[in-house]
């Protein structure tokens, strides 16, 4: 289907600049688009293809000041990436017509609760006593365990699993193989060196518009509940142990760690293969760098933090500087060292 300039200017409230009446298609990256796709620049390192691409339209800020002429049409707005995202949004809306029903086989038990307009794809298995909401779409091969509640509009990809008592909230999202509520990491050492299994009594509660990536894992509490506040977003392959409270709107790539209960606050920012002790707190706004390992708390918002063990972001740097000097203070020792051995054999 194609879409004029004109018709997307208006849906992103956007400025046009070049005819209004081409039209595209499709999507494609600024530096590699043809003819009949849409592009957008929110890096100002890719502005040099602006200049080259075959976009028949592009998206750019307001503020973009032009240094050369542009041969696409331009739709300014303030901000380009979250419109393109929109304009993402509203075409896998239009694209993806979500199903409606319940495939065969699957196993529902008689006392569980379905909602209106749900699908339930083949192979699932709802559990006794589970709730599902109004519009809530269950892909193949789920697992939905005892008094599990799950609210409306939200998604559950392929092969996710939900333990029992778990609570999953309204226009959330959880991708394929991702395990809501498997046991926390809970044993007591005994005097002979064993171990003995705490049982993990609790549950898990995402609430509202939470999105989990693919083969993410949250134990359950031991008592109590692990919590993933509203407008949380997890990316792929996540562990968060049990008792761990993330606050709303935090983000947290790939590959890290949360061990047990820490208490993450609002708009926090994680990134990948982080590693994050347990029984700590990490204050609001805080932004943790890629590979950094937090080993104490936070406790002052809106900080930065790098390294292992992390410090904050400007003495992380004066950190770095100073590796990179120790062999040329190496070398100055040594020669310090010949000098007061020579000095010290003169002196004899």
């Amino acid at each position: 289907m194609q879409f004029t300039a004109s018709q997307i200017a208006l849906l992103l409230s956007g400025q046009i600049e070049g005819p209004e009446n081409v039209t595209v298609g499709s999507f494609g990256k600024i530096e590699e688009a043809k003819e009949g796709e849409i592009a957008f620049l929110a890096n100002p390192k890719y502005e040099e293809y602006l200049y080259k691409t075959k976009a028949s339209i592009v998206i750019v800020n307001d503020s973009l000041e032009l240094k050369q002429a542009v041969h696409s049409t331009l739709i300014r707005v303030p901000n380009a990436y979250s419109a393109f995202a929109t304009l993402l949004e509203k075409y896998q809306e239009f694209k993806s017509q979500q199903p409606i029903g319940i495939q065969e086989p699957v196993h529902i038990h008689s006392s569980s609760k379905i909602g209106k307009d749900v699908f339930v794809g083949a192979f699932a298995y709802i559990s006794e006593n589970v709730t599902i909401a109004d519009g809530v779409k269950i892909y193949p091969g789920v697992f939905i365990g005892n008094n599990v509640v799950i609210g409306k509009n939200t998604t559950i990809h392929a092969g996710v699993k939900i333990y029992f008592d778990c609570q999953v909230g309204d226009n959330v999202i959880i991708h394929a193989g991702t395990i809501i509520g498997s046991d926390g990491f809970g044993f007591a050492p005994l005097p002979d060196g064993s171990y003995r299994k705490v049982p993990q009594i609790g549950n898990v509660v995402i609430e509202n518009g939470v999105e989990i990536g693919a083969n993410v894992t949250i134990d359950r509490a031991t008592i109590g509940s692990t919590v993933i506040r509203k407008g949380v977003k997890i990316d792929n392959l996540v562990q968060v142990a049990h008792n761990v409270q993330i606050g709303e709107d935090s983000v947290v790539a790939a590959q890290t760690g949360i061990s047990g209960s820490t208490k993450i606050g609002k708009k926090v920012m994680i990134g990948g293969q982080t590693g994050i002790v347990g029984h700590i707190t990490i204050a609001d706004g805080s932004k943790i760098n890629g590979k950094s390992g937090i080993s104490k708390s936070i406790t002052k918002p809106n900080m930065s933090f790098n390294g292992i063990p992390a410090t904050d972001f400007t003495s992380s740097l004066r950190n770095q500087a100073a590796l990179r000097r120790l062999p040329d203070l190496e070398k100055k020792i040594a020669e310090l060292e010949n000098a007061v051995k020579n000095l010290l054999e003169k002196n004899k």
